[in-house]
């Protein structure tokens, strides 16, 4: 491996610690997250946009490499102050055109620095109840008006208690709903569904679409203390329909094949699975719900599970949680999981049967189409009821339709 040193740096003047670091840029290949092409110890800052400056920041902050170089000053007065959660107004002289920024994405720019709120409702003993360590959490994001979205999915795809895989044993599947909070009357209605059906937690922050993010590194946080026997954690949105049993069944595989490896049972450390999207950039339109202006953030995405619906190994959850404070927060949620898989060189497994995006035209008209895959994103409530009913009892033209593994056209 070749080191590259700045013009005023000798070799002699520092010693690698013991351990291994790797340069980004040392790889070209297409499966991989991108990485910046400067060597990670460069001195200069890139002030072109306001996220890439600040994490730059935390990045030297937190070298191994540079914390041991007395002659490079990791002081900046880039910063986010975060002594409480108030607005934070600093950052906006370093942000050309802030005022004229939609909205949403002003809120965001003075709020980032804030990533720990209260909990309003807990269900602290959601996993306590079982006897044996659950196969699968659901922890699946909702609004507090999104009742009929719940109750489909609590009589479908998303029951509790224990669910018998397609052909495999299956196991225990447990559900949490993820919310943050809006208006009192509906917070007092979320309160009596949360007595009902002992499946809601919602946090202290306002429930917007750049808030989504929160979701994520606060559930992270509750996981360890709660439920972190769970072998796997499915992670996804409330208008997604799932095919648990045959989620189960791949599962399962996955752990056999571990199982084949290793002699006996191991749990899955660094497993990621989705719809894997590489190469993405950044929408610049502002009327585009993703809108993401240059003077935030520049350059390509790294690679990233789509956001309909995620499944990683619970034994990823406390690493996710412990890179998260070391990557700012990120207005778009699935692209923020990918900013700290890149870090925790954790590579994501595409999976051809999560359909972030639906099907093609000409398959969605298929009449077992939907017996092909495990996930599928933008189904209505009526909808999930129906295909569950559907794939729960096949009719026998779709009896022996599998799952696909490749991509169709």
């Amino acid at each position: 491996m070749t080191h590259t040193y700045p013009s005023n740096m000798q070799k002699s003047s520092f010693h690698l610690p013991d351990g291994h670091y790797v340069a980004s840029g040392t790889t070209n290949s297409s499966t991989l997250a991108s990485y910046p092409a400067q060597p990670f110890w460069k001195q200069d800052l890139d002030k072109a946009a306001f996220w890439n400056l600040i994490q730059h920041v935390m990045d030297r902050q937190h070298n191994p490499i540079l914390q041991d170089l007395t002659n490079i000053s990791l002081k900046s007065n880039i910063t986010l102050d975060r002594n409480g959660c108030f607005p934070n107004y600093k950052g906006i002289s370093k942000i050309s055109g802030y005022f004229t920024l939609p909205d949403q994405m002003q809120r965001f720019i003075i709020s980032m620095h804030c990533r720990d709120y209260p909990l309003l409702i807990n269900q602290p003993a959601v996993c306590a109840k079982m006897d044996e360590p659950p196969m699968l959490l659901l922890a699946i994001k909702s609004q507090v008006p999104n009742f009929e979205n719940r109750q489909a999915i609590r009589m479908s795809w998303g029951y509790s208690g224990l669910m018998k895989g397609q052909k495999g044993r299956g196991g225990i599947v447990l559900r949490v709903f993820l919310l943050g909070k809006t208006d009192q009357e509906l917070g007092a209605r979320i309160k009596e569904e949360s007595k009902m059906y002992g499946d809601i937690i919602m946090w202290d922050f306002m429930d917007t679409f750049f808030n989504l993010t929160l979701k994520d590194i606060l559930f992270w946080n509750w996981f360890p203390k709660h439920c972190q026997n769970a072998r796997f954690v499915f992670k996804g949105d409330d208008d997604v329909f799932v095919r648990t049993p045959a989620v189960l069944d791949y599962l399962e595989d996955q752990e056999k094949l571990i199982f084949k490896k290793h002699g006996h049972f191991k749990k899955i450390e660094d497993f990621i699975v989705g719809d894997i999207i590489t190469a993405a950039v950044p929408l610049r339109s502002e009327t585009n719900k993703y809108f993401i202006p240059d003077s935030f953030y520049k350059g390509i995405y790294p690679t990233y599970p789509g956001g309909g619906g995620v499944i990683y190994s619970g034994a990823l959850v406390p690493k996710l949680l412990q890179i998260s404070r070391r990557v700012h927060l990120f207005p778009i949620d699935d692209v923020y999981l990918g900013m700290c898989l890149q870090r925790l060189g954790v590579i994501p497994i595409n999976h051809p049967a999560f359909l972030t995006f639906d099907f093609t035209s000409k398959e969605a008209n298929e009449p077992c189409a939907h017996h092909t895959i495990l996930l599928v994103h933008k189904r209505s409530p009526l909808e999930i009821l129906k295909l569950w009913t559907e794939t729960s009892i096949p009719s026998r033209e779709c009896t022996n339709t599998t799952i696909r593994t490749e991509d169709k056209e």
